[in-house]
């Protein structure tokens, strides 16, 4: 998930690795937060919320209102999709 993140960014040193791979985490954390805890890496629409959030905590670019509305609509598509949460038909009781 680095190199996608990097290439996406740009970003073509090692110079801050360290510093994407705790926002790739935080990401997938914030994402497991929301219920999205049934993805798999390689799914491209998890892979683009991972890189929009680093893209959008990465050293306050100027384009954060954007990325952040992206990224939480991204957020908002896997909560309410099949697949991408644990929360079965009976996950939220019955009436």
């Amino acid at each position: 998930m680095l190199d996608k993140v990097k290439l996406a960014m740009a970003i073509t040193t090692d110079a801050y690795d360290n510093e994407l791979l705790d926002l790739i985490d935080a990401a997938v954390l914030d994402l497991g937060i929301a219920g999205i805890d049934n993805a798999m890496p390689t799914d491209k629409l998890f892979q683009r919320a991972v890189i929009t959030y680093c893209r959008m905590m990465f050293h306050s670019p100027a384009d954060f209102e954007n990325l952040r509305r992206a990224y939480e609509t991204m957020k908002g598509q896997m909560r309410s999709a099949t697949g991408y949460t644990n929360w079965g038909a009976g996950a939220h009781g019955t009436c």
